[in-house]
């Protein structure tokens, strides 16, 4: 069970990266107060929270009733995941989040960025979706979905910290190290990605 906890942590933490969306929070709450801060990052992540447990829950039901197979779904969450990481390797991914982040912050108007743009798509989009309900279709059973949310939940708990230090941890980090760390997990995540395609392939060719 230790050995599955630590993969699925593996997994949602590379897709979901912690340290990726500090600094984008950071500078998305340049103008607002501590107390502000907080309160939206808590909201962000508990937002997130709720869109990742209910796909985790009814994720498989959902598919049953579009009549989408686990191994096409397992295929296709893995060439997305793989394209992700190719985004991450190549930072295509951190300048896209940082262009969203842009526009947000030019609109006036837009004071709480707890919904949108942090939970959804930074925290809770297209890849942390697919990457839970992937995850918990490769394990049945109550110990092992219990581990598996247990690793979902504890990334969340560390997406929080790092919103509520993202000032400090930019500072410590810096621009140059969060950039080698960025590359280092797409590598890991390309690699887990190409094991659910061949994951889904050996399960639809019946091997």
């Amino acid at each position: 069970m230790i050995e599955l906890y630590l993969s699925a942590l593996a997994t949602f933490f590379v897709v979901i990266d912690p340290p990726g969306c500090a600094p984008i929070y950071a500078g998305l709450t340049a103008g607002a107060s501590a107390a502000q801060r907080r309160s939206m990052a808590i909201r962000a992540v508990a937002v997130a929270a709720i869109i990742l447990f209910v796909f985790a829950a009814v994720g498989e039901a959902i598919l049953r009733a579009l009549g989408v197979s686990l191994s096409a779904f397992r295929i296709a969450g893995g060439i997305m995941l793989f394209l992700i990481a190719l985004e991450m390797v190549f930072e295509k991914r951190t300048e896209r989040r940082e262009d969203r982040a842009a526009k947000v912050a030019q609109t006036p108007d837009v004071v709480d960025v707890s919904i949108f743009p942090m939970a959804m798509p930074m925290i809770a989009g297209p890849g942390s979706i697919a990457s839970v309900m992937l995850t918990m279709s490769h394990n049945h059973g109550v110990q092992r979905v219990a581990v598996v949310l247990a690793a979902l939940a504890t990334i969340l708990v560390l997406t929080l910290a790092a919103l509520l230090a993202a000032g400090p941890l930019m500072r410590l980090l810096g621009a140059k190290i969060e950039a080698v760390i960025t590359r280092i997990l797409g590598v890991l995540l390309a690699a887990l990605a190409v094991q659910f395609v061949i994951d889904g392939v050996k399960i639809a060719l019946g091997v």
